[in-house]
């Protein structure tokens, strides 16, 4: 038996997976919503203990953790959390002699081998280069990167933190939009913008005299809101929002794609991109993908597809801990 867990900023998804032949099936899947604990090895405890009435006979051999932020030392400072998430923790709470902690990205990006045809959504078939460097994004709580590195044998996941990096307007409207951001934040990232919270930054933006319900609650969430009223057109200020968010999520996946010279192909992740995938799919996203000047005609060949299966870190976090098993 195998623990792997997701581990976000918003929930924690954890899940005993059975192991046959090399292949893993979910036997029992548990959420908690990560601000209900003050950290991490509470959740691993209270799920390990709910996990027990499926074991069976069975032991469990490893675990995996697919973090959101960087594993320095086996240890991940949470970037979303006031968390410190520390493997040999995790061990001794499991009994097991060691956990496998990665990068939530890196999760995700060791899942794609194991995921099956209908669980993306293909947005560019393009000429996938075998071998060929992958790069991998999701918005979300936050914004996530990797890039997927081909040894001849498999893809190996390099981490990344480059949704912290700076934001690049494409258009005067992004710079306009830069402008305004400035005067309230000492540095705007992407991930400012491409996460939840950005639907309400550009929607405010766009419009400061528009106010939805959800603004007036600071408990709650707006993006749903807006991106529902935005995808039904109910609101011209929201579908705009929408439009613009998607564009600039497009423009920063063509970015990475240039970056790490990714043939073999550009994976959209998270859990935004599967709520609006209608949108994702008109066109916005790609025309803003490949709209790079003189490369545009190379961006054209490159694959580009939504995960839809937004139970990947998961999976992705499973089959690691598996690979640490001994032979």
């Amino acid at each position: 038996m195998i623990i792997a867990g997701d581990v976000g900023g918003t929930k924690c998804n954890l899940a005993l997976f059975s192991e046959k032949n090399g292949k893993l099936t979910p036997v029992f899947k548990q959420r908690f919503a990560s601000k209900d604990f003050a950290q991490f090895d509470l959740i691993v405890r209270e799920f390990s203990l709910q996990a027990a009435h499926h074991l069976s006979k069975e032991r469990v051999r490893a675990a995996g953790f697919g973090v959101a932020g960087p594993v320095i030392d086996n240890r991940v400072r949470a970037t979303n959390l006031p968390w410190t998430v520390d493997a040999a923790t995790l061990a001794r709470e499991l009994n097991l002699s060691d956990v496998v902690l990665l990068n939530d990205l890196g999760a995700t990006g060791h899942s794609i081998e194991h995921l099956a045809p209908e669980e993306f959504c293909v947005l560019n078939p393009g000429k996938p280069e075998h071998g060929g460097t992958r790069a991998l994004l999701a918005a979300g709580t936050g914004l996530g990167q990797s890039i997927l590195v081909w040894d001849g044998a498999r893809y190996r996941v390099v981490p990344s933190e480059g949704g912290h990096s700076d934001f690049a307007p494409h258009t005067e409207q992004q710079i306009e939009l830069l402008r305004c951001m400035r005067r309230r934040y000492p540095q705007v990232s992407w991930e400012l913008i491409l996460s939840g919270r950005g639907f309400r930054t550009i929607h405010e933006f766009l419009a400061p005299n528009v106010i939805h319900p959800s603004f007036e609650d600071p408990g709650t969430d707006p993006a749903p809101e807006i991106t529902r009223l935005g995808l039904s057109k109910q609101c011209p200020v929201c579908a705009d929002t929408l439009d613009l968010w998607t564009a600039i999520y497009g423009s920063e996946a063509g970015n990475l794609a240039l970056k790490v010279l990714a043939l073999g192909g550009v994976y959209v992740a998270g859990g935004i991109a599967v709520k609006i995938i209608d949108k994702i799919k008109d066109g916005t996203f790609f025309e803003a993908f490949r709209d790079k000047w003189k490369f545009e005609s190379m961006l054209g060949d490159i694959p580009v597809s939504v995960i839809l299966n937004e139970s990947a870190p998961l999976l992705g976090a499973a089959y690691e801990a598996l690979a640490s098993l001994p032979r």
